[in-house]
């Protein structure tokens, strides 16, 4: 597992616990933001960089 990963999880994690302490609209802006912020990091890069993101995640260099 990749430490992205990891830190999306445990920001997940984070927002189900709060949920408990905090009113529920903003532990699932936490959760949301946990989701969405690698996914819009991905997003924002150029085609060629995706294409050799895919090749090195293909020879697992990625998240060893």
């Amino acid at each position: 597992m990749s430490g992205h990963m990891k830190v999306a999880i445990g920001g997940v994690a984070v927002g189900l616990i709060l949920l408990i302490f905090l009113p529920w609209e903003i532990s699932l802006l936490i959760i949301a933001a946990a989701i969405a912020l690698p996914a819009a990091a991905y997003f924002m890069l150029d085609p060629s960089q995706r294409r050799r993101l895919g090749r090195i995640r293909s020879r697992k260099q990625i998240g060893r």
